[in-house]
């Protein structure tokens, strides 16, 4: 199990100035790329100036990188499954030991164990697939404004400095690799109730290259970040606003085509369903030009504290 984050950056101390855009997408990329200690086993780097719990799409990009590496070069990952079971240490870099499951002409799959100090913290099963023809069809993208008619998330955050409280107000605050645009903006303190539906724009906040399996490791980074509170909308609660403890249980994503994640993209999420604690929730992600690029699935954690 994960606490789940906003994101996943470096620390910027009061003194010093705001990173660029670029620096910070490179930082994200550093983070996410792993290190190869031996054949299937893999270190994933921790978070500069990192606190407490890690972010859970952290640890499912580093894990698919890692098994990215495993495959055979024309392969790229279609899927992924990841069931989070305990919390990780922001103190502790994460070792990924990769099982090679199958090696098939159209199909590779892969299992990856993320450990720290020799204790699992998430099982993920990717499978990848050499690019083939097929009958396509897709669901139809959602009409919202574009992201050039809404505002940063970083600015609309800045309204509420004085009201974020004191211990999350540097995690929601300063700089992010990720730049998000919310079609359904509002007060992160409000308790209103509303339908259990969202709209976010999202995109790398600099160029990520020509490396298509460091943008499909960004995008399952990116997916963790919008999605479980989706369930919490129809209850009027928030991980700011209320006593309220919320960490993924399980991911699950699809990459359907290849993508840009440096280019504006539409995440589209659900929740049909919450109850015993838990909340389950979907996602579709569209490309600017109305592909659907790829869908996710979420159970989490909802919790009042006791």
């Amino acid at each position: 199990m994960t606490v789940s984050r906003p994101d996943a950056h470096a620390e910027i101390g009061p003194e010093k100035p705001p990173p660029s855009p670029e620096c910070l997408v490179e930082r994200l990329k550093t983070l996410l790329d792993v290190e190869e200690l031996d054949r299937d086993l893999y270190r994933g780097m921790r978070r500069p100036g990192g606190r407490g719990r890690v972010f859970g799409g952290q640890v499912i990009a580093q894990a698919l990188m890692a098994a990215t590496r495993s495959t055979e070069v024309d392969q790229a990952a279609h899927s992924l499954h990841a069931y989070f079971m305990r919390p990780g240490d922001e103190a502790y870099p994460i070792i990924y030991r990769v099982v090679r499951d199958h090696d098939g002409r159209s199909f590779s799959t892969r299992r990856v164990i993320a450990m720290q100090r020799g204790i699992p913290i998430l099982n993920l099963a990717a499978s990848f697939h050499s690019p083939e023809t097929g009958f396509a069809h897709q669901a139809t993208m959602p009409d919202v404004p574009p992201p050039e008619a809404l505002i940063d998330e970083a600015e609309h955050m800045a309204q509420y400095r004085d009201q974020i409280p004191e211990r999350i107000a540097d995690l929601v605050l300063h700089p992010r690799p990720i730049q998000i645009r919310r079609v359904e903006a509002r007060s992160p303190l409000e308790a209103v109730k509303r339908p259990p539906l969202a709209h976010v724009w999202f995109r790398a906040a600099g160029p990520v290259g020509n490396d298509r399996a460091m943008h499909r490791a960004i995008l399952a980074f990116a997916s963790d970040m919008a999605l479980l509170g989706t369930c919490m909308l129809p209850h009027g609660v928030s991980w700011m606003t209320h006593d309220v403890l919320t960490a993924s249980l399980d991911h699950a994503l699809w990459l359907h085509e290849d993508v840009a994640v440096d280019d504006w993209l539409l995440y589209v999420t659900d929740s049909p369903w919450s109850g015993h604690a838990r909340g389950f929730n979907r996602g579709q992600i569209f490309s600017r030009d109305g592909r659907l690029v790829a869908s996710t699935a979420q159970e989490g954690l909802v919790r009042m504290r006791g």
